[in-house]
């Protein structure tokens, strides 16, 4: 079963869960997610199926967009919900238009220092592991750019909002910097991600549904995977940036082994998208020079 199927990943359980269930479900080993959500986010989640997650590799930069609910008053040691306040509930006496300009101020390249409680790595240990026991932990901050951070009201403490990040963006730590901007202290109480690169809650199948699908199939692993197909991405949608070409049989050949092919008939390009038919992605190439194309990743 070869797919890209994005997931509506419900609150309360891990993306590496999620995959767990996906994988029990499909009756498939070779599973990878696209961008790891917290526990309590919901939202876009694509699973790269099979051969495909071959094809991670040119996932890695893509933007995400999430809409939530920001909680005034009061920081936790996780930023979000899930965590332990780090002080007593202040009052909060902020208006919307100040809120507004706060958020603005994120906008553009900043340096964002990660969450104490996060999976980022230190000396080879996910910090979260380090925090957990009390342990020092030493994060450095990292360049993500945000490119929207839009506040659309605010009722009591509860601040809705709207934003566009880059990869590696903790929308938390967004949320716990705005606390300490308006010196009231917040956190996140809600998350859900509406878009990640470019795949949307409206291509987005729940658990549930996959299961239903399984139960649809009588358990028969091939029926499974053609109505699988039904609900996935369609291979000439996936890396739209990429250029598609459909080749020959003789070529289809040569390519599956790897070797470097000339095709004229196909505008340079720095990589490419090689179909043998309509539907069936075979590889992605990299231009060497003029026409001739090197297969970089080979999906036979």
């Amino acid at each position: 079963m070869d797919a890209l199927l994005v997931v509506d990943k419900p609150a309360g359980i891990t993306s590496h869960d999620a995959v767990a269930r996906a994988r029990r479900i499909l009756s498939e080993r070779s599973i990878g997610h696209l961008g790891t959500l917290d526990p309590s986010a919901t939202g876009v989640l694509p699973l790269l199926i099979g051969r495909f997650t071959r094809l991670a590799q040119f996932f890695s930069a893509a933007e995400k967009s999430y809409e939530g609910t920001i909680r005034l008053g009061f920081a936790t040691d996780t930023y979000d919900s899930e965590g332990d306040p780090t002080g007593p509930t202040a009052p909060v006496n902020v208006d919307l238009s100040a809120i507004k300009r706060a958020a603005s101020s994120f906008l553009g390249e900043i340096e964002q220092l990660p969450p104490r409680f996060s999976a980022k790595k230190v000396a080879g240990i996910p910090a979260y592991k380090l925090a957990r026991k009390n342990k020092e932990v030493e994060l450095k901050p990292v360049k993500v750019r945000v490119e929207r951070f839009d506040v659309q009201a605010i009722d009591g403490d509860q601040v809705q909002f709207t934003a566009q990040v880059s990869a590696g963006t903790y929308v938390r730590a967004l949320a716990h910097e705005l606390g300490i901007k308006l010196g009231t202290g917040a956190h996140l109480a809600q998350l859900r991600r509406i878009a990640s690169g470019d795949f949307t809650l409206e291509q987005a199948v729940t658990l549930e549904a996959l299961q239903e699908l399984r139960t649809q199939s009588d358990n028969n692993v091939q029926n499974l995977a053609e109505l699988v197909q039904q609900v996935a991405i369609h291979p000439r949608k996936i890396l739209p940036q990429f250029p598609s070409v459909t080749v020959n049989h003789e070529t289809a050949g040569l390519i599956s082994n790897g070797r470097a092919v000339n095709l004229p008939e196909f505008s340079p390009a720095k990589q490419i998208k090689i179909f043998a038919t309509q539907e069936q992605l075979l590889a992605i190439a990299t231009r060497i020079a003029g026409t001739l194309f090197q297969p970089k990743v080979v999906l036979k």
